[in-house]
């Protein structure tokens, strides 16, 4: 049987002990993946004491009282602490997630934090989502119509038609779903992922654009759509609750459809 092993310089070893929660008796042990590619050393795993008398709920608070009281060389992004931004989006427990919206108390025993899976890293926590943000730019995620809008009104939709668009809308670009998708992450040069096609889906159905054609043009390929499997690890994924793997076999059917 053919045995694979990681290079040697991408070998997660173990790291340092930080303490910072003397004399607490309600102790919560993080163990957090830590790279700095600036260093030249291989990554490796922290661990840190949270004392959680004075920590506030979410993995979010754990990761701020850290950096802020324990280990200021921390990174990690982070910015509007409601689930809006996507920002926080890391893997927690071996489950990508928003920090800002998983509670300590749901993890059990050691919590394991790393940065998403499949990506280039920055630092720590931090991923390179350049090309992840090149997808979305991909599918031209802007209404697209030849024809002259009214002028003393906005493009009108029904509320059926508006109801089509409100749930890929949701969407937040956190990168929770593309990064848990076996075949984005031996594709992700070519296949677009989960985020970028509910994007896409998002206009296609939009009954104010007038590219449908185009757009499902763009997406006939063995790669950029069809590389899809129906895992569906996407949307178990998603912290918004949304559905990526339903969106991308809308777009398959529409693609079939029009062949007859």
């Amino acid at each position: 049987m053919a045995q694979f092993t990681l290079p040697a310089n991408s070998k997660i070893k173990p790291g340092k002990h930080h303490g910072g929660a003397a004399g607490a008796t309600n102790v919560k042990k993080f163990a957090i993946y830590r790279y700095d590619p600036t260093t030249g050393e291989n990554p490796r795993i922290d661990t840190y004491d949270v004392d959680l008398d004075n920590c506030a709920p979410m993995i979010l608070d754990a990761l701020i009282k850290i950096k802020n009281e324990i280990d200021p060389t921390l990174t990690f992004r982070r910015s509007c602490r409601e689930g809006i931004c996507g920002s926080c989006a890391m893997n927690i427990d071996g489950t990508n997630s928003l920090a800002c919206l998983k509670s300590i108390e749901d993890c059990k025993g050691t919590v394991k934090i790393y940065p998403l899976p499949h990506m280039p890293v920055v630092k720590d926590l931090v991923p390179d989502l350049t090309t992840f943000y090149a997808q979305y730019a991909a599918v031209k995620p802007w209404l697209e119509a030849q024809t002259p809008p009214p002028p003393d009104r906005e493009r009108l939709q029904s509320k059926e038609d508006q109801e089509k668009i409100n749930t890929p809308s949701a969407c937040i670009l956190c990168a929770c779903c593309s990064t848990s998708c076996p075949s984005y992450w031996w594709n992700g040069d070519r296949y677009l992922g989960p985020a970028a096609l509910l994007q896409a889906y998002r206009w296609i159905v939009d009954s104010r654009d007038e590219s449908t054609g185009e757009r499902l043009d763009q997406l006939e390929d063995a790669f950029r759509l069809y590389r899809c499997h129906t895992i569906l690890n996407c949307t178990q994924a998603c912290p918004k609750d949304l559905n990526p793997g339903k969106a991308i076999a809308e777009i398959k059917k529409m693609i079939a459809e029009r062949r007859l």
